[in-house]
């Protein structure tokens, strides 16, 4: 039974889930209840890639933060960069609404339609066209994509 149980806290800790949000103009996100509760009071939000923002939970992004640290600076250094110097620390509302940086909704090109996404240890937080975009990708891509994998 012990697997049984760790598959359970494995899928319990797991971030998923698709949620279409709507930003206001003051740049306040209703954040999605299941997500705020597995990422905790606090999380921080950071400039991530392919053009969203990815969302930590306090515990993770220290983790991510010991591994940047540990590394050689000439490897570390745009690392430091991109993933640290962009990160600002969130505490919902008591309505579970995020401010999201101005500088972090321009880099992510964050409007008023939303898609925040669950995406294992992280969320990412994207513009509902860019989401889309993104999405497209083509059968044979993601075929590719899970080769070996045994899907």
């Amino acid at each position: 039974m012990p697997q049984e149980n760790e598959r359970k806290s494995v899928l319990n800790s797991m971030l998923t889930g698709t949620f279409n949000q709507t930003m206001d103009v003051k740049g306040r996100l209703s954040f999605p209840a299941k997500l705020r509760e597995a990422l905790g009071e606090r999380f921080i939000v950071t400039k991530g890639i392919d053009g969203c923002l990815f969302v930590y939970s306090i515990e993770n992004f220290e983790k991510k933060a010991e591994k940047i640290q540990s590394l050689p600076l000439a490897k570390a250094r745009a690392l430091q960069r991109s993933f640290m110097a962009w990160a600002c620390e969130v505490e919902p509302d008591k309505q579970g609404r995020i401010l999201v940086a101005q500088s972090l909704r321009e880099a992510a090109g964050l409007d008023k339609e939303i898609v925040v996404a669950g995406v294992c240890d992280r969320c990412e937080i994207w513009d509902k066209q860019r989401w889309m975009q993104f999405n497209e990708r083509s059968e044979s891509e993601l075929a590719e994509d899970l080769e070996g994998l045994d899907f």
